[in-house]
């Protein structure tokens, strides 16, 4: 079984792969339910899905609606303003057919002008603080993509208190001197305020030259 690790302040023993959802964007009902019996079959318990990720939110539903309790859960909104933030937190609960989740994130929070928006007034980040108020999430993250990443969720978390951080953490991006500067300064803000530290992008799976892709990698 997968070793499992204290998911920062939560509380949660995450396993420390967790299911990132994207890949049930585009398949049928019948393969995302033997996708998640596949999963569970390794003790995976936790799950990261954001609104966007096609018709993913939907196909965990029928599964979520009697199991949710046996997972960690967490989506993600990409808008930047606060009623269509709300309006997609609640909109991913019904499509998941459950009543909360653990946990909320700011989608590839990246750029300094939407940065600046989702974090102000009337920003998406509001939103999540009423939906944790509210009691439809427990926590509030943000992610993102890109080399300038790391020194954007610094910025994040001296702004707010997030309680995850999710970036790409990978050989080639290592080789960049400013992101592994920035990746192992993000790195110790995280650990001395217990936030959780989430890496994506790990394996780089990407077609070799010029033969064809014949996987569904992002």
């Amino acid at each position: 079984m997968i070793p499992k690790l204290t998911f920062g302040r939560t509380g949660h023993e995450s396993t420390r792969i967790i299911f990132g959802a994207a890949a049930l964007s585009a398949v049928t009902q019948d393969e995302a339910d033997r996708t998640i019996e596949l999963f569970l079959e390794y003790g995976i318990n936790h799950i990261d899905v954001a609104a966007s990720y096609g018709e993913a939110e939907d196909r965990l539903g029928p599964w979520l609606k009697d199991h949710r309790d046996e997972v960690f859960l967490a989506t993600k909104t990409g808008e930047r303003t606060y009623q269509p933030a709300y309006d997609q937190i609640r909109r991913s609960l019904e499509r998941m057919q459950v009543d909360n989740i653990d946990l909320i994130q700011l989608h590839n929070l990246a750029e300094a002008d939407e940065w600046e928006v989702a974090l102000g007034a009337g920003g998406a980040l509001e939103a999540a603080i009423r939906a944790r108020d509210e009691g439809l999430v427990k926590y509030i993250g943000v992610t993102g993509h890109g080399v300038g990443i790391a020194d954007m969720h610094k910025r994040s978390l001296a702004r707010f208190d997030f309680d995850s951080v999710l970036l790409p953490y990978n050989y080639p991006m290592m080789q960049n001197p400013q992101y592994a500067a920035d990746f192992e300064s993000l790195a110790t803000v995280c650990l001395e305020r217990n936030v959780a530290f989430q890496t994506i992008k790990a394996i780089t799976k990407a077609p070799w030259g010029d033969r064809p892709h014949t996987t569904s990698t992002w």
